[in-house]
């Protein structure tokens, strides 16, 4: 009797960890076709700096991976100065202005209309704006 015993447990357990198994490989499917469709989707930003004194601006343009964003730069920009770039997936959106005097200075990260990251004066200079991707989210 208690071999039966032993022998249905085992059944049942086998059972339940296949079963569950099956709901992590489900799982695990979902959540590599949502990484699928981040990386490949694209998104609009559009990159704000305001200020005086700005020797240059950095950001991220689209080119590079999501992990090596190609960085391009402007030299001596007139401001405001305004850009909107293609980014792919991942990649995060980012804007680094360079300024002598950066008491006026802003930068923003506009997605849809929304802004989703503004820095203003030593934040600016510090760090610039670099946003999350909102196709991620």
């Amino acid at each position: 009797m208690k071999r039966t015993a032993r022998t249905a447990v085992s059944a049942l357990a086998v059972a339940g960890l296949a079963l569950g198994l099956g709901a992590c490989s489900e799982a695990a499917e979902k959540a590599v076709d949502q990484v699928d469709k981040s990386v490949n989707e694209t998104y609009e930003v559009t990159y704000e700096v305001t200020g005086k004194g700005i020797e240059s601006i950095g950001y991220h343009a689209g080119d590079g991976t999501a992990m090596e964003p190609k960085v391009e730069s402007e030299k001596n920009p007139t401001t405001p100065w305004k850009k909107t770039v293609k980014l792919k997936g991942i990649m995060p959106p980012a804007v680094m202005p360079v300024s002598l005097t950066p008491t006026d200075l802003t930068c923003k990260v506009i997605y849809q209309g929304k802004v989703i990251k503004e820095a203003k004066a030593e934040e600016a200079i510090a760090g610039g704006c670099v946003a999350v991707s909102p196709v991620v989210g």
